[in-house]
């Protein structure tokens, strides 16, 4: 990411609210109208969807973030999945705490400018359990969307727990005029008819699907770069026909992918001339057309 994308820093005790000062006005709004307020002030929501976990959703939503932050774009991320809160850990960031304002939080400021909100900046540790009933929980993402002070954005990338329950079903009906949203899956069966339900999911509250991607879709040997198939190839975009949702695109398991997750360096970033950073920025041109 260049350096004119950079953005103000809580740091440096500038605020990233207009004319640099609170906006007072959200103090005595409800929870849905802050967040449908909130929500105003961003072009773009696309939402990262799974049926099911271990398919790769956060890093899929990771990658796609900074993808669309190198394109010039402004770009948030959130991280609303309560029991497996990764994107602290794939950016690198554990143990920051978002800096309270008198009207809500900022989010965490990354290399490019680039704003992070996720429930695990919020966790004692990084090992504790979020052990919460339903109305905790709604309430809590109520504040992730309506609290943050994101300003203006032109794209907010939303990781959302895997399944189809309350809380993929709260975020979904909370965000106002949401694009649509990204399904992930990996090309195995097993996944496929999972995450299918996800596409369903969207169906059934309106939210359009903007297109499916098949992860872990061959794996690239590091000292060949021949693709073994290793979950085998092709799951994914066959379910996208079978439901008749767009197919954005494979994004092939590189070694470096799982290198630079663990160290918390964005893949697409530090690897931009391998065939997968390739990959994911095929697939983020449909979403700069939206």
């Amino acid at each position: 990411m260049s350096s004119k994308d950079t953005d103000h820093s809580p740091e440096n005790g500038e605020c990233p609210v207009e004319g640099g000062q609170p906006d007072r006005s959200m103090e005595n709004l409800s929870d849905d109208e802050k967040v449908k307020r909130n929500m105003q002030r961003i072009a773009h929501k696309i939402l990262v969807l799974s049926g099911k976990g271990g398919v790769g959703k956060s890093t899929v939503a990771v990658n796609l973030a900074i993808a669309l932050a190198l394109e010039g774009k402004r770009v948030g991320l959130l991280d609303v999945d309560f029991h497996g809160p990764s994107i602290p850990t794939l950016l690198h960031l554990e143990g920051r705490r978002p800096q309270a304002t008198e009207t809500g939080l900022l989010p965490i400021l990354i290399q490019g400018g680039m704003k992070v909100m996720s429930l695990g900046f919020l966790l004692a540790k990084p090992e504790d359990a979020v052990i919460w009933r339903g109305p905790l929980k709604i309430h809590a993402i109520k504040q992730l969307l309506g609290d943050v002070e994101w300003g203006e954005l032109d794209y907010l990338v939303i990781d959302f727990p895997p399944g189809t329950g309350d809380e993929p079903l709260t975020v979904a009906q909370t965000i106002p005029e949401a694009d649509g949203a990204v399904v992930v899956t990996t090309p195995q069966d097993v996944s496929t008819i999972d995450v299918s339900k996800s596409v369903t999911f969207c169906r059934q509250l309106n939210i359009p699907v903007l297109g499916v991607i098949e992860n872990m879709s061959g794996l690239i040997c590091p000292h060949c770069s021949k693709v073994i198939d290793l979950f085998k190839q092709g799951g994914g975009e066959a379910m996208a026909r079978r439901m008749e949702v767009p197919f954005l695109g494979r994004v092939p398991l590189d070694p470096q992918i799982v290198t630079s997750s663990d160290e918390g360096k964005p893949f697409i970033y530090y690897h931009q001339n391998t065939e997968a950073a390739a990959a994911f920025k095929r697939i983020v041109e449909p979403l700069l057309d939206l």
